[in-house]
């Protein structure tokens, strides 16, 4: 079993889910970060929170990342 860190999210990052939006759009945007993920749907603009957990289960991979968090 491979055993991963933590997904490095930044705001402002997208991604690719493994789940299609009922619009049919996989790929979302971050915009909250913390113990729940603040995404929007890129296909509709919906907004959703969604558990860390899930997130880091459902992720595929990343379309852009944000900006470097600043020291």
């Amino acid at each position: 079993m491979i055993v991963a860190g933590p997904l490095d999210l930044r705001i402002g990052d997208r991604l690719r889910l493994r789940k299609d939006h009922p619009c049919g759009s996989r790929d979302w945007e971050v915009t909250r970060l913390g113990a729940d993920i603040g995404l929007v749907c890129a296909g509709c603009g919906h907004r959703i929170l969604m558990d860390r957990l899930d997130v880091e289960r459902r992720f595929t991979e990343f379309l852009a990342r944000g900006p470097e968090p600043s020291a």
